[in-house]
């Protein structure tokens, strides 16, 4: 691809980072593309290995979904899951997989939430080369989550971070739907999309807002899994969705 993977751009070494309006762009190409994968099908597919290194950047910037040599079909009809030997990218992969070898495409939503932190923070999801409590994402972000104030620590120094801070903070909220322990009450890709689509369309007015309070306070609707109900694909996104998403830190990553 003309303009390589994102994880090229998104290295310290890279001399093209990424603006953040490209990267609120091609996290929704992916989140598209991980959408036709799991619903739009005839069959489901699990893309197993979702990481920055497989998207890639087409010459207008777009992000297309790359290398499906580890994707596997999802499961048959009547099944919950497919069981399958654990490999991948170690900072990436969901908790449930690796310590069950049971696979779902609710794995490559764990996949897609540790990606959006790798577009806030600029960083790897494991890092050998950082200071020891700095190395795994994941670990080092959650103390940041809880305060407004804190949380623009995380954000990558190559942005302007006081004209995204709001965005960003939408971004997490995202990310930690899909980071929640129990992969059932992980949203859909479908019902992602719908949220990374009102983050895009909101993000030139965002920064006219107040910033949130907090992103780990942050709750889902009451129509989302929080209860388990229902949601089809066609139905609208709540547009305060991002003010009234409370999950239980417990239950997050």
């Amino acid at each position: 691809m003309p303009n390589r993977s994102v994880e090229h751009h998104l290295s310290p070494r890279s001399e093209t980072p990424l603006p953040w309006s490209r990267r609120l762009k091609i996290a929704q190409d992916a989140a598209r593309g991980l959408t036709y994968l799991h619903e739009e099908m005839d069959f489901q597919i699990i893309f197993r290995d979702f990481k920055s290194s497989n998207i890639l950047l087409d010459e207008h910037w777009n992000a297309k979904l790359s290398d499906f040599g580890l994707a596997r079909l999802g499961p048959a009809e009547g099944l919950t899951h497919v069981s399958i030997a654990v490999v991948g990218t170690m900072g990436y992969a969901a908790p449930e997989y690796i310590q069950t070898g049971r696979l779902t495409s609710k794995s490559d939503v764990w996949s897609y939430g540790v990606f959006l932190y790798e577009l806030i923070t600029g960083r790897r999801p494991l890092d050998r080369n950082r200071p020891k409590g700095e190395q795994k994402l994941l670990d080092w972000i959650r103390p940041y989550l809880s305060d407004g104030k804190k949380f623009q620590i995380i954000l990558d120094p190559r942005l302007e971070r006081k004209h995204i801070f709001k965005s960003a903070q939408r971004l997490a909220v995202i990310a930690n739907r899909c980071l929640v322990r129990n992969p059932k009450n992980r949203p859909k890709m479908s019902e992602v999309l719908e949220m990374m689509d009102q983050v895009v369309k909101s993000s030139v007015s965002a920064n006219q807002q107040p910033p949130l309070r907090s992103v780990a306070s942050a709750e889902a609707s009451p129509d989302t899994d929080i209860k388990n109900k229902k949601r089809t694909i066609d139905s609208k996104p709540d547009c305060n969705w991002f003010r009234i998403w409370r999950p239980k830190l417990l239950r997050t990553f």
